[in-house]
């Protein structure tokens, strides 16, 4: 470790030493913060590629590929496992299809590592939150199809009209709900940090608090902490996450867009002793099937 990163390691481990008083953004962290989640074994970091990287490749009235294709891209890559991002399967989504996905990812050693959709857990109790609700269970079945550990959900934002403080309340309502319901069938439910109210790391800890269910953890997405430091606000949460989403570019609070520090991010969920995949989430404006397998192959060199 040189001495750059072990002064950034330092500082992110005296971030996770206090994060209660490291509170930014709307609400501050509970002074008796919820048990992380127990990893006694020593970190063990697998690469994953989320299918929303090869979106440009996967939608348009003519799309270039396929979802199956796209996990071919992958074990050309020589990943380990693929997220297989709802947006992109055949509608409606047929169990036949999960399965025929499923045997391909397994016949070219592929582990399917978590699934999800869209949804917004911000809304007051009604009809609409329902819908949502019902949504991500339809997602979690699904999931017990594909054998997927995880589903990811989302909170969303605060509406106009509402109140931070309630706004918060029915999203944990929400995702204890789902939480519950994936424990049923298996799957834990992740949150991904993804705006909203999930835009700091003290925000995402106010609903990690809230929610009482040993099936849900968090989608930690770096990239989308635009604070000052995302590193952080990442390691005020790291001990949480179930799944990582790992983008190639920050984008801290004032500054441009510059490239993700992922030794620093390795660094810091090395530290927690983090068990699970770094899923690459490819946005920026490289064509994917150049970018992809090139950051795949600088990151398994990484990881090991």
């Amino acid at each position: 470790m040189n001495g750059r990163t072990r002064r950034q390691f330092i500082r992110d481990a005296a971030v996770l030493a206090a994060a209660g008083a490291a509170a930014s953004g709307i609400g501050n962290v509970p002074a008796h913060a919820r048990e992380p989640i127990e990893r006694h074994q020593p970190p063990r970091l697998k690469l994953s590629c989320a299918a929303y990287s090869y979106r440009s490749y996967l939608t348009g009235e003519k799309p270039k590929m396929t979802l199956e294709d796209f996990v071919d891209a992958c074990a050309a890559a020589n990943f380990d496992g693929v997220e297989l991002t709802g947006y992109y399967f055949p509608q409606p989504v047929a169990d036949d299809y999960l399965h025929r996905i499923k045997r391909k990812c397994y016949l070219v050693g592929l582990d399917i590592s978590g699934t999800g959709h869209r949804n917004n857990f911000c809304r007051p109790p009604g009809p609409e939150r329902d819908k949502d609700i019902a949504w991500v269970k339809q997602w979690i079945d699904h999931a017990v199809i594909l054998g997927a550990p995880f589903c990811r959900i989302y909170a969303g934002d605060v509406f106009e009209g509402q109140t931070y403080e309630d706004t918060l309340r029915w999203c944990v309502e929400a995702i204890q709900e789902v939480s519950e319901y994936g424990g049923t069938r298996g799957v834990m439910c992740g949150l991904e940090t993804h705006g909203g109210i999930t835009a700091t790391g003290a925000q995402t800890m106010r609903i990690i608090e809230g929610v009482k269910s040993d099936w849900f953890g968090l989608n930690l997405d770096i990239a989308n902490y635009h604070t000052p430091d995302p590193y952080a606000d990442t390691a005020l949460v790291a001990k949480y996450a179930i799944t990582v989403h790992l983008k190639t570019e920050a984008h801290p609070a004032g500054k441009e867009k510059q490239p993700m520090d992922f030794q620093r991010v390795i660094d810091i969920m090395r530290g927690v002793n983090y068990r699970g995949y770094l899923t690459i989430e490819h946005e920026a404006n490289e064509d994917p099937a150049e970018a992809v397998p090139r950051y795949a192959k600088l990151l398994r060199g990484m990881v090991g």
